[in-house]
């Protein structure tokens, strides 16, 4: 048997105790620096969905605004054409009969969901434990 690699009046097993410990440490270390990373990572990631949730936010105020003046100016054409408080009466009619089929589209949807538990994760599961339990028996 050849020498080479071993630290002189260190035995096999000292050798292999040191290698043993040397590599736990490093794995350890690199655990912790891709934990590190991980982090830093998800941080700036964050920080990027909370701007542009900010900004579809703000988007979506100044879409509502937008919305609020083109039933104004819709109320403001009919006017030429019918008094003011008909011409909102008009209007306002035509934007409830919109929200009454988007909410009949909506309660549709919600009942074609069924139930928000995750049914088929929630029946993996137990089969999963119960295939366990079934081998922990044998």
């Amino acid at each position: 048997m050849s020498a080479v690699g071993r630290s002189p009046g260190l035995g096999s097993d000292e050798r292999v105790g040191e290698l043993v410990t040397r590599a736990s440490q490093q794995i350890s270390d690199l655990v912790r620096e891709e934990m590190q990373l991980a982090r830093a990572e998800m941080t700036q990631k964050g920080k990027r969905f909370g701007v542009g949730g900010g900004l579809f936010g703000g988007a979506g105020l100044v879409g509502v605004l937008a919305a609020q003046a083109l039933v104004a100016g819709g109320i403001a054409g009919l006017a030429l054409l019918l008094p003011v408080w008909v011409s909102a009466l008009v209007i306002a009619a035509l934007l409830a009969a919109v929200a009454a089929v988007l909410a009949a589209a909506g309660k549709k949807q919600v009942a074609r969901a069924g139930s928000p538990a995750p049914a088929q994760t929630i029946d993996s599961v137990k089969a999963d434990v119960a295939e366990i339990k079934e081998k922990a028996q044998r």
